[in-house]
């Protein structure tokens, strides 16, 4: 009676793995091709998993001890270390796909998509692990060469196509409102650190000797005796006034401001501009949150006196006043 030696076969890439118990090395390939889903009239290699040698002698077969573990590649696999990470064994199917240098041509099968349709093929799950350019790569693919990498039919492959778009979508949207998110919160931010300035200005009472008689000011101008001590500051006055004294300029034009401040029209118009710029960027930002809220809950859900809240921005900087 012929002894029958246990042993272990697993795939190229590690992911499926069986023990069988067999009495040669054709029956272990035989076997192995059946366990795997290999087809049986395709040729295959098989090697220690340990070190990638090559077992073709039934002696050396017999030879080796019981329970060896041994790897089946099919044509175009090779074999591959184990790479460990972060204390777990991760198998990664694109690393052992490698062709050797004289076995590329240019058929079908050496296409870009061929190795991640090959990785596939061992584990749809893998998708996950794909990075945007290797899905765009199989969502761009022919669909006929594609099935035939996958060993799909057409109608299956084109309905892969779709779900890997599908993915490709959504990881887009995701992008998109986290980059949304983060203008959001750099505009709150903003928002804060030019509240803390006004804050700041009023407590300590600099350049108060800059400032007019306030019966004088409220007749001539119109604005607020703070808020003429603002404009009449040396570093960006525009990013420390509110939004209704920011219009309050702009609709005065540079004329009338020349008469307020008493400048020169070169340096009005400066000013001016400035808070004509800061303006127009308050109100973008207003457009940013109006838009992040009204994509955030249906219309419908609105409750009523929301509205006046709209205006987010404006609020903490009538706190200047």
């Amino acid at each position: 009676m012929v002894d029958r030696k246990p042993c272990k076969v697993c795939n190229f890439t590690r992911q499926k793995s069986y023990g069988l118990v067999v009495p040669s090395l054709d029956e272990l390939k035989q076997k192995g091709c059946e366990f795997l889903g290999y087809n049986p009239s395709s040729p295959v290699t098989l090697v220690l998993d340990n070190d990638g040698t090559i077992v073709e002698d039934e002696s050396y077969f017999l030879c080796l001890p019981t329970n060896t573990k041994f790897m089946l590649l099919q044509e175009k696999e090779t074999w591959s270390p184990a790479r460990t990470f972060e204390g777990g064994t991760v198998w990664m199917a694109r690393d052992s796909m490698m062709l050797e240098s004289d076995a590329v041509d240019t058929s079908s099968t050496a296409s870009p998509f061929w190795y991640l349709a090959q990785q596939l093929k061992q584990d749809l799950a893998s998708i996950i692990l794909m990075s945007e350019a290797d899905l765009q790569s199989l969502v761009d693919a022919p669909c006929p060469e594609l099935a035939s990498a996958l060993g799909f039919p057409e109608k299956k492959a084109a309905d892969l196509q779709e779900t890997l778009q599908s993915v490709l979508d959504r990881r887009e949207e995701e992008r998109q409102s986290r980059e949304l998110l983060q203008l959001y919160i750099n505009a709150v931010l903003k928002e804060e650190r030019q509240q803390e300035e006004v804050n700041q200005l009023t407590q300590s009472g600099a350049g108060a000797a800059d400032m007019l008689d306030a019966t004088e000011v409220d007749s001539a101008s119109g604005f607020m005796p703070r808020t003429l001590m603002v404009l009449k500051g040396k570093t960006s006055p525009e990013t420390r006034l509110s939004t209704e004294d920011l219009q309050a300029v702009v609709t005065k034009g540079v004329e009338a401001m020349e008469r307020v401040l008493g400048w020169d029209k070169a340096r009005t118009s400066t000013l001016v501009r400035a808070c004509e710029a800061e303006l127009e960027a308050r109100l973008q930002r207003i457009q940013a949150v109006q838009s992040i809220r009204s994509s955030a809950q249906p219309d419908s859900s609105q409750q009523p006196g929301e509205e006046s809240g709209e205006g987010g921005v404006e609020a903490p900087a009538q706190g200047s006043d």
